[in-house]
């Protein structure tokens, strides 16, 4: 065993990449349904850091992950996020956030006046009942020592386990009723126009009324196929390639203009054929479909883009992003220009700019150390949520001039989980010591505590969201999710309430909820000194 620790001591990197291959194997432990999931990284860190101390890798490690971590979340969730500080349904949902986010703060100062424990310990009790590490990293700054750590990492399996089970309760009790979505891709259907109120009409009075989410990609008059023009005036016959996001609106599609026509359009590909193209070219990401001038002499329809495993019906204002794939509708003749026109690299799901990510993590640097005065309180710098502030304003631009600020989603995934894991394992090493005496002392009280916060930030949000303003279940799911911040939450609300809204809360409410968070541990010390 001195043989271990000396070699982990005397190579600090890989003590670092060790730690965080165990960390991934007890993640993966799965214990009826549960399981800590990157998390656990942080528990081993504690082990190693404890059994060998002097294997800590410097501190810049762990600072380098978190921007990292905090960087790809900004620029994948910025849209989300500023159209959820916009929209009457996002404002209610981050008042409903906030109120649990500041009780479990307020709970955690209470604790800490009544229980004994130090700023430090009630701190980091706040940020694991949340699962934020950027909250810890912050906690751990704002004070210059590593009792944050210690709270953190005791909290921080009931803000895994906590929000899950009383997800659990609140759907065994309430036993809501929510149809699992269906959609596996995108609907496609030949229709033959038969309403006779639509003869005479524009194609584009027709699509007006069609409902949402279904496009016209295609129209067959004359035995030709050709680009829907809006001016076009519909004659009976006419036959359209109508795309939908679900059977239902395809349905409803049908029954508005006609009758279903099988293999009109398709059994005829001399004039429109159909072609999928990576989107890779960086004169074509970040631009929306309706600015795209295409190549060739024939007229090109845009019917699909599949984003990661998403389908997306296009609109003209559809932002494409790198990795996008595009299904168009064009002459056979033009195909090698469109794929010359998008690139079509594989490469481009998992290529960025790092000209973007470099401008844009210096500028989040640096607006994070300015200080700015607070009366009372004194001179108060937010740090790393610079980078996060800044990331989220470059999500929602997408693109400024000829520079494109979005990351592929696979690339996205990578550099969030890389620097999430380097962070958890770093700051893991350089507590090992002081969590192991703690513990020693008063664990069974810590970890009392750390439950109760956690109960006061996860009640309140199911209190205002299910009964007071009667929101729907996975609505209300997808918020508890946000607030708590760990992935595994909103994995359990997908597997609980299998719709889109769990996944759009999270995005609306992780980014403002983790801002939050930074700012209490950023302030709250100032009043206890």
């Amino acid at each position: 065993m001195e043989f271990i620790k000396t070699l982990l001591e005397q190579q600090p990197l890989m003590a670092l990449f060790l730690t965080i291959a165990i960390g991934y194997i007890v993640g993966e432990i799965n214990i009826k349904g549960f399981s800590l999931g990157v998390g656990a990284v942080l528990f081993v860190a504690l082990a190693v850091g404890w059994f060998a101390p002097k294997s800590v890798p410097a501190g810049m490690v762990g600072t380098l992950g978190l921007a990292l971590f905090l960087y790809a979340v900004g620029v994948q969730y910025g849209k989300q996020f500023f159209l959820g500080l916009t929209s009457p349904a996002g404002q209610k949902a981050n008042f409903i956030a906030l109120v649990g986010v500041l009780a479990a703060g307020a709970v955690s100062l209470l604790l800490m006046k009544t229980s004994g424990l130090s700023i430090g310990h009630a701190l980091g009790l706040f940020a694991g009942s949340g699962t934020s590490t950027p909250t810890l990293q912050a906690a751990i700054a704002t004070l210059g020592n590593d009792d944050p750590a210690v709270g953190y990492s005791v909290s921080y399996p009931f803000g895994v386990a906590g929000p899950i089970l009383f997800l659990y309760i609140a759907f065994m009790v309430l036993k809501p009723k929510i149809e699992a979505s269906t959609v596996a891709g995108l609907e496609l259907l030949e229709v033959v126009l038969r309403n006779q109120d639509h003869y005479g009409r524009t194609l584009g009075e027709v699509i007006g009324g069609l409902p949402a989410g279904v496009q016209i990609v295609a129209l067959r008059r004359a035995h030709h196929n050709q680009p829907p023009s809006p001016g076009h005036v519909v004659a009976e016959d006419d036959v359209v390639l109508v795309v939908a996001t679900s059977k239902e609106a395809i349905e409803l599609a049908r029954k508005f203009l006609g009758e279903a026509a099988p293999g009109r359009v398709f059994k005829d590909r001399s004039d429109l054929d159909y072609v999928r193209v990576f989107a890779s070219r960086a004169a074509v990401v970040g631009r929306t479909i309706g600015d795209l001038q295409f190549p060739g002499d024939k007229a090109v329809v845009v019917a699909q883009v599949q984003r990661g495993d998403a389908n997306i019906v296009p609109r003209p204002d559809l932002v494409l992003e790198f990795g996008d794939r595009v299904g168009m509708l064009a002459h056979r003749n033009d195909f090698a220009s469109l794929r010359k026109f998008f690139g079509d690299s594989i490469k481009g799901t998992a290529e960025f700019s790092y000209i973007s990510i470099g401008l844009g993590m210096a500028l989040g640097f640096l607006i994070g150390a300015i200080q700015l005065p607070i009366p009372g309180i004194g001179k108060l710098s937010i740090g790393l949520s610079g980078v996060l502030i800044v990331a989220l304003i470059l999500g929602q631009q997408r693109r400024t001039g000829g520079m494109n600020w979005t990351i592929p989603l696979s690339a996205n995934l990578v550099l969030r989980n890389l620097g999430l894991t380097l962070f958890l394992a770093q700051v893991g090493m350089s507590s090992g010591p002081k969590f192991a005496a703690t513990v020693s002392q008063n664990g069974l009280l810590m970890l009392g505590l750390g439950a109760l916060v956690l109960v006061a930030l996860v009640l309140p949000i199911l209190i205002l969201g299910l009964f007071v303003y009667r929101m729907p279940y996975d609505e209300v799911a997808g918020i508890v999710a946000g607030a708590c911040g760990n992935p595994a939450i909103l994995a359990y609300s997908n597997k609980l309430a299998p719709t889109d809204r769990p996944d759009i809360g999270y995005a609306m409410i992780f980014p403002g909820m983790t801002i939050i968070k930074i700012l209490f541990v950023d302030i709250v010390p100032a009043f206890f000194r």
